[in-house]
């Protein structure tokens, strides 16, 4: 494993960083879209000291990558959120954003530039396909991106993801939070929380109470690739 990061030809050096709390080094990649028009606007943003949020990576639409923050360093990208025990997702991830409003497809060049990308940095931090994620899956009821219209199945055929095979499910809060997904305190209704989140990952069609389908998905996942324990 090596803590450095290669020298990418597009740099944008954002002052939103600091140092891994604890010691963490990175064991998630966290996806998101950037829900604005164009990649200069998400560069400004991202490199703003007053707006304070930041990311490792920005991909525009066209394939090109932005390296914004040294792959060793903390950036301000997650938020308040968990992905199973892990609660400080900032410093356990390395986070890239996609230029994506947020409610078209994402471009084939820019899903093979994420793909190329994901493998060096799963390859210098020895972070596994189970270890990529969406925002929406640590930042359950407040997030949604990458959102609806990412591919994450084709991604896990890219071997940059994971896809569940269906698994005799048991109690769908129990099958996800040992998958990963953990609902807020605050929550009013932790199932529908969840499985808004769930259908975001696994089945963004899905409507109504959870279906036999989303359980089975659910139960695949938490068997296969229990999330970290802390």
């Amino acid at each position: 494993m090596s803590a450095g990061t290669p020298d990418y030809p597009h740099r944008r050096a954002s002052p939103n960083h600091g140092p891994r709390r604890g010691g963490a080094r990175p064991r998630l990649i966290l996806l998101h879209y950037t829900a604005m028009e164009s990649a200069e606007a998400a560069l400004a943003r991202l490199c703003d000291p007053a707006a304070e949020v930041s990311a490792h990576y920005l991909i525009g639409t066209e394939g090109t990558v932005w390296q914004l923050v040294a792959e060793a360093r903390r950036a301000w990208h997650a938020g308040a959120g968990a992905w199973g025990g892990i609660a400080d997702v900032n410093s356990a991830s390395i986070g890239i954003e996609l230029q994506n409003r947020g409610d078209h497809p994402f471009p084939a060049p820019q899903m093979q530039a994420l793909e190329r990308l994901l493998q060096g940095v799963m390859a210098r931090w020895e972070i596994g396909a189970a270890g990529v994620i969406g925002h929406s899956d640590t930042a359950v009821g407040r997030k949604r991106d990458p959102g609806p219209r990412f591919d994450w199945r084709g991604l896990a055929r890219a071997g940059g993801a994971v896809w569940p095979d269906p698994a005799p499910p048991g109690a769908f809060l129990a099958d996800a939070a040992r998958a990963g997904w953990r609902a807020p305190a605050e929550a009013a209704d932790p199932e529908a929380a969840v499985l808004a989140a769930v259908r975001l990952r696994l089945r963004p069609w899905g409507s109504g109470p959870v279906a036999a389908a989303e359980r089975a998905l659910v139960a695949g996942l938490a068997a296969r690739w229990p999330a970290p324990e802390g």
